[in-house]
């Protein structure tokens, strides 16, 4: 228990932060959806995408790698300034080559396909300034500097919500202002970043540790790649989707463009369930790294899953049995909503990204026993595998069923890839999940939101509000309920 007290007082702390900074940041999908219309905002999602597609080529697996070799704290300066000089290569490799190509990949983010845009080029300083700051974040995550950790990042969000509010609101610059405010923080926070890690540049070049580290870190390339393929590839599949599909789904009045906006500034409604896994992943791999040569590791890491699935359920009923209510808050100051209603047409799909992003939690559970056992090579298979289902379910259901279609398609990817790393992991190293009551807790949650749905009767929000107390309570049992092989 005192270990779990541990991953609990991490992932408060780690979640704080991520919490904090994801919110700061939320906060601008209202600002945007007033300010930008669908096809504009569509823009801006697009080029979010792309940044998070290549940051895998520039960080290139780093950040796990020094989670991994940095805990032996007699090599981990000459490790970190190896790995950091790396990254200076190839990002800079990198970014003079997408420079290059900017007449190609400009349109593909639907900017002009001629000449440097400057929001194609603001993406580039972002992905170089980003990809620097990799290391030294997983150096202090690792020595549990999280004062340090938790200032960069929110000086990184708050000055990028300042510098959004003011370069629309007082100079007009229109959605330029989002990526030249997200270039400003980003430059800020490899600075403060490079300050808190000082001490770490006195190590000496460590070739050995440059290779062991690459042979440990390559598959995130592939495994990175993957994860943005089902991440954002439905985006993009919206985007190119006919006139003809747009006007039969939704109406004449509406284009592939805006379709995509709609769907992007809906997809930040699943922020919620994202936060929570992300808030636990960000202390559960140091966590088990640590721990993984306890004799108690397996049940306890076993432990940790039931207790993560439990919260992931009563996360999940909550937004998606309310999510219209959620959506029509009233932003104070800003005269409109936390989503405006132009994009209202979306929030049918947040129940599926909710889910969505719940089995990602169960894949970031599962992923102990691939680390532990150094089998990361399985990552990009598996995530490969996941980015072939994303892509043949965004064909096939995109044109049926548009951004409903998108949707299901990453609770397919993810369901998939999540069950698939699990049955991986305990052939590598076995932990006793208790797999019966995780899925009966989420079946549990979808009935409850299928109800609300699609039975009238029930979709009252006195009704609503009985249904959660109901689920939580059948939740909360099977969470606790006595293990009986203890």
């Amino acid at each position: 228990m005192s270990r779990i007290r541990e991953l609990v007082s991490d992932t408060l702390i780690y979640g704080f932060t991520t919490v904090v900074s994801r919110l700061l940041t939320y906060l601008l999908v209202p600002f945007y959806t007033k300010f930008f219309g669908p096809a504009d905002y569509g823009i801006i999602t697009l080029v979010f995408i792309a940044i998070g597609f290549f940051n895998v080529l520039f960080s290139f697996g780093m950040e796990s790698t020094y989670l991994r070799y940095g805990v032996d704290r007699e090599r981990a300066a000459s490790l970190f300034k190896t790995l950091q000089g790396t990254i200076l290569a190839v990002a800079s490799a990198l970014f003079l080559m997408l420079w290059l190509a900017a007449p190609i990949l400009q349109p593909m983010l639907a900017l002009p396909d001629t000449g440097s845009d400057p929001i194609y080029l603001l993406m580039l300083l972002i992905l170089w300034m980003d990809a620097l700051s990799t290391v030294p974040f997983a150096e202090l995550r690792l020595v549990r500097r999280t004062i340090a950790y938790a200032s960069a990042k929110l000086m990184n969000v708050a000055l990028n919500v300042a510098l959004n509010l003011v370069l629309v609101l007082q100079f007009d610059f229109g959605i330029i202002a989002v990526f030249l405010a997200n270039a400003v923080a980003s430059a800020i926070t490899l600075l403060q970043t490079a300050w808190f890690t000082r001490g770490s540049y006195q190590g000496a070049w460590d070739q050995q540790g440059l290779r062991q580290a690459m042979l440990f870190g390559m598959p995130y390339i592939p495994a990175g790649i993957g994860y943005i393929i089902n991440e954002g590839l439905s985006r993009f599949f919206l985007n190119m989707s006919s006139d003809d599909t747009i006007s039969r789904l939704y109406g004449i009045e509406y284009t592939a463009a805006d379709i995509t906006g709609i769907f992007g500034a809906c997809y930040k409604l699943s922020v919620f369930m994202m936060l929570f896994t992300q808030m636990f992943r960000m202390a559960w791999q140091p966590f088990f790294m640590r721990h993984a040569k306890d004799a108690s590791a397996p049940a306890t890491f076993a432990e940790v899953f039931l207790y993560f699935n439990g919260i992931a359920a009563i996360l999940f009923m909550t937004v998606a049995l309310f999510v219209y209510e959620i959506a029509a808050i009233t932003v104070p100051g800003l005269r409109g909503t936390i989503i405006d209603a132009r994009y209202w047409l979306g929030l049918s799909t947040v129940p599926m990204l909710l889910m969505a992003y719940w089995f990602q939690g169960w894949y970031t559970n599962f992923t102990a026993g691939i680390f532990i056992s150094e089998n990361t090579r399985m990552l990009p298979k598996i995530t490969l595998a996941g980015a072939g289902i994303t892509t043949a379910a965004n064909l096939i259901l995109i044109p049926l069923l548009g951004m409903e279609g998108a949707a299901w398609a990453s609770v397919l990817s993810y369901g998939s890839m999540a069950m698939m790393i699990y049955l991986v992991g305990q052939k590598k190293w076995p932990i006793p999940y208790r797999m019966g009551r995780a899925w009966s807790v989420m079946i549990i949650g979808a009935l409850a939101v299928f109800v609300s749905v699609e039975f009238p009767y029930f979709s009252s929000l006195t009704a609503r509000a009985i249904i959660l107390v109901i689920g939580s309570a059948l939740v909360a049992l099977i969470t606790f309920l006595p293990n009986r092989n203890q």
